[in-house]
């Protein structure tokens, strides 16, 4: 059996059926102030972002169940626009490098690259990509997500809700 190409949208689409692990158990921790890159290339933490609802997603470019989530946390960030930021912090090593161009081709309306090439997200959470995760406006975790997910559905609706 042949294959699809990784960048394959519809070859990538099944690992949206899965829903990932939701884990509760880490409710109103503070968030980390772990420094990360701003597109831009500057330093944030985020705390930054304090003010509003803030859904961090983990994620590579070497990662099928991120690629194939990235359109709807797109769709999510748009329609959420001024209510919740969605901020998608690679854990590629290479940063810019393996990021930059895989951004380019999906021409994403709403995301914006931020980087964190020296996976501290990652080691922190211990993670396993891709991983999501809510905090309310006073950045504190509500929830995270383990693997896949359909940003665009009822259950994810639902969860973003708690921010409120």
């Amino acid at each position: 059996m042949e294959q699809a190409p990784a960048d394959n949208a519809a070859a990538a689409a099944p690992a949206l059926n899965e829903e990932g692990l939701l884990d509760r158990s880490h409710k109103g921790e503070a968030a980390p102030a772990l420094a990360f890159k701003t597109p831009e290339g500057t330093d944030t933490t985020l705390a930054a972002f304090k003010g509003k609802p803030v859904l961090v997603n983990l994620w590579a470019t070497w990662c099928a169940p991120c690629k194939a989530e990235m359109p709807t946390l797109d769709a999510l960030a748009l329609r959420e626009a001024g209510k919740l930021t969605v901020l998608t912090i690679s854990q590629d090593l290479q940063g810019a490098e393996a990021v930059a161009p895989y951004w380019r081709a999906q021409g994403f309306k709403a995301l914006k690259p931020y980087l964190d090439p020296e996976i501290g997200f990652s080691m922190t959470y211990a993670a396993t990509l891709p991983m999501t995760i809510l905090y309310d406006a006073q950045g504190r975790e509500l929830w995270r997500m383990t693997g896949g997910m359909d940003w665009s559905g009822p259950k994810a609706a639902a969860l973003i809700a708690e921010a409120s």
